[in-house]
């Protein structure tokens, strides 16, 4: 049985990294680290590439027990969106995960709560795993807004007026706690922050939805996870595991993430 109620999930985000003849080199070199270890069970490996290498990484990572996400998906099934890619596209080369609202969506492509509620209700409803990205900035921070922030990116979409998400919180929907601050910066929260920020968050879940809603629904941290500080992150009780960017783009730390997870479940 899992130290973890929830088990771990080690996703990586490869943002713009990796073609396809990257991601050939990227699990081939993963399969040697691995050296015939399969994350199964409570312990879940799960890779967000670039669009381009979806298939690729889908193939390969089968073997691996990698699953694979896609980054970013309209709310619409087809349409003029142009430079979008529809739930319907994803799901015929075997994707049944997608990533909504991470920061970088949300600074430098107009990503709004309002948005990241329409993704994340038409997803769940195509019967796709979906992983909300939450945070706040440095800024917002500094100025002690941190459980505020939280609670508004949360309630736009578990408490949007217009469709029930909330019926999904049945471990359908993972929550990835994201300081901004922490992206890519080199800095990290610390354990007590992070645990601090999600006991908010399970509280939060448990007082507007039940304790059921609470005890099924993975909350990861993201921000500048790394190999040396992974277990100290894992060691709080309401961390489930991480998002983790530059960390994941390398094979050999991205496996050294798995094998850390291995030790709590």
């Amino acid at each position: 049985m899992s130290k973890k109620p929830r088990g771990i999930w080690v996703s990586g985000n490869w943002k713009m990294n990796h073609g396809p003849a990257a991601t050939q080199a990227y699990f081939s070199e993963l399969k040697s680290l691995l050296n015939g270890f399969r994350p199964s069970g409570a312990l879940k490996s799960l890779l967000f590439p670039p669009m381009l290498s979806l298939t690729e990484a889908k193939r390969l990572g089968a073997e691996l027990g990698v699953e694979i996400g896609c980054q970013n998906v309209n709310w619409e099934k087809s349409g003029a969106f142009t430079g979008e890619v529809s739930g319907p596209m994803i799901r015929e080369i075997g994707i049944e995960h997608a990533l909504v609202g991470h920061s970088e969506r949300r600074q430098h492509f107009g990503e709004t709560d309002e948005t990241c509620f329409k993704r994340t209700a038409s997803l769940l409803a195509q019967g796709f795993q979906v992983m909300l990205c939450i945070g706040e900035t440095r800024s917002e921070r500094e100025a002690g807004q941190t459980e505020a922030v939280v609670l508004r990116q949360l309630k736009a979409v578990l408490e949007h007026s217009e469709t029930p998400v909330r019926e999904y919180l049945d471990g359908r929907l993972t929550l990835a706690y994201e300081p901004v601050w922490a992206i890519g910066t080199g800095l990290t929260a610390t354990p007590e922050q992070a645990e601090q920020a999600h006991a908010f968050i399970r509280q939060y879940l448990s007082k507007t939805f039940g304790p059921q809603a609470s005890e099924k629904t993975r909350i990861l941290y993201g921000g500048s996870v790394t190999p040396d500080n992974f277990a100290s992150l894992l060691a709080c009780p309401n961390v489930d595991g991480g998002l983790v960017g530059g960390a994941s783009v390398q094979a050999k730390s991205y496996s050294a993430l798995l094998q850390t997870a291995r030790e709590f479940v």
